[in-house]
């Protein structure tokens, strides 16, 4: 059975649109796997990074794409876990510059909790770097247990993203 999926790209470090361009080649070869629609790319400042002394946070790129899956949702989490492995993801701190990000942000209606794992993404509905992106490709997206993603997206007006490329 397919399932709907939203899947949040990000990326601060080696070239960060290369990074989410190579990525989602690598999702789109997913087992079952196919990818319905993707946002354009945009910048903005780093949100709840760790200032380094001396070092700048350089600011991210992040993207969103829908795609159509027969992976369970853990599986779609670990095969992301395996694709920022391979892109040279190191977690070192929480909330550290990274190469790529993957995140699932929503897998058809549900909301579920379990280690390592929370669908719908616990903090996507306070990222305006995630909500607009959604609602470019998805207008009428609704957060389960939370509402609608364009009134989320109201509660983040002071975030500022900059659109950097269109549909990619």
């Amino acid at each position: 059975m397919a399932n709907l999926a939203f899947i949040g790209l990000g990326s601060n470090l080696q070239d960060p649109s290369s990074q989410l361009q190579r990525a989602i080649t690598v999702i789109n070869e997913l087992p079952n796997t196919s990818i319905l629609g993707r946002s354009s790319m945009y910048r903005s400042a780093p949100l709840d990074c760790v200032k380094q002394p001396g070092l700048v946070n350089p600011d991210f790129i992040n993207a969103v794409i829908k795609i159509e899956t027969t992976l369970s949702p853990q599986s779609l989490l670990q095969a992301l876990l395996d694709i920022e492995y391979q892109h040279g993801r190191k977690r070192t701190f929480r909330n550290a510059p990274r190469t790529l990000d993957l995140d699932v942000l929503l897998y058809n209606d549900i909301k579920m909790h379990e280690h390592g794992l929370t669908i719908p993404h616990p903090q996507m509905h306070m990222r305006a770097f995630v909500l607009h992106p959604l609602l470019e490709i998805s207008p009428e997206t609704i957060i389960p247990g939370l509402g609608s993603a364009r009134l989320a997206l109201d509660n983040c007006r002071d975030q500022v993203l900059e659109r950097i490329i269109d549909a990619f």
